[in-house]
């Protein structure tokens, strides 16, 4: 398998880049924590941006559902996000205090399933906004990161406890430990042969793991890159955002067995 990255620079200072996700739409989403705004990326590197309503909200996490609407976390406003691609913006309160809703992910079932890093538990919201908590077994594991796996079940990272999660729809979790110590994993997505893709903050690495437990890690060439969120396009490429001000990209080719 051989690997190019590209990185692509923001316009925006102080952007702090974020959360990241392939859109409906063709195009790359991605939010600026520290600009409080959600941006948009096309793969030839055309940018541009749309402010958050709430001030200060510490957008993260950023999701494409399947009518082609964006819904991202605030977790310093302790609410969730809904955008058209057109750029229109609603918010919804969350019924826990202090929660801090980072990721967001589609599930299976139809509903949102998220991450409460303060509460360690993994969350289930309908559309209809009903709302059902997990906790997770290792106590203060800090989840971040969590995806839709191919297997059907979601998978989410740990940034202290550092592990993989794995929840069914129906509750169930196991955890699975990584082989680095303090690679604080902290985003996670599903690739393109029922692989998952996760960035490692504290080891500057991106990993991939399959549903089996297999781990490789690909180190990122600029140093202290921070990464962040992490996706997979329709196309199979790997893109993550850099707290350095950069958009990271895998250019990945499988070896045919």
């Amino acid at each position: 398998m051989q690997i190019t990255i590209q990185e692509y620079k923001i316009a925006n200072r102080e952007s702090g880049p974020y959360g990241i996700a392939a859109g409906r739409d063709g195009a790359i989403w991605f939010t600026e924590q520290k600009g409080n705004r959600i941006g948009r990326i096309t793969k030839g590197g055309d940018m541009r941006t749309f402010d958050v309503p709430t001030p200060d909200a510490g957008v993260m996490s950023i999701l494409s559902a399947p009518n082609g609407d964006l819904w991202f976390t605030e977790y310093k406003a302790n609410k969730i996000g809904r955008m058209t691609i057109e750029g229109t913006i609603t918010e919804y309160d969350l019924p826990r205090a202090g929660s801090y809703p980072s990721y967001i992910t589609a599930g299976p079932d139809g509903a949102l399933w998220f991450t409460e890093n303060q509460n360690n538990c993994i969350g289930r919201i309908t559309v209809d906004g009903e709302i059902a908590e997990y906790r997770i077994p290792t106590e203060q594991s800090g989840p971040v990161g969590i995806t839709a796996g191919a297997d059907g079940a979601l998978w989410f990272v740990q940034i202290n406890g550092n592990q993989i999660g794995r929840i069914t729809t129906a509750g169930e979790i196991t955890e699975f430990k990584l082989p680095s110590g303090n690679a604080r994993p902290h985003a996670i997505a599903a690739g393109a042969r029922e692989d998952l893709w996760f960035t490692e903050w504290g080891a500057n690495r991106i990993g991939r793991m399959t549903c089996t437990g297999d781990i490789t890690e690909y180190p990122i060439p600029t140093p202290s890159a921070e990464p962040h969120g992490i996706t997979v396009d329709s196309g199979g490429e790997v893109w993550f955002a850099e707290e350095c001000d950069q958009i990271g990209r895998f250019i990945v080719q499988y070896e045919e067995s």
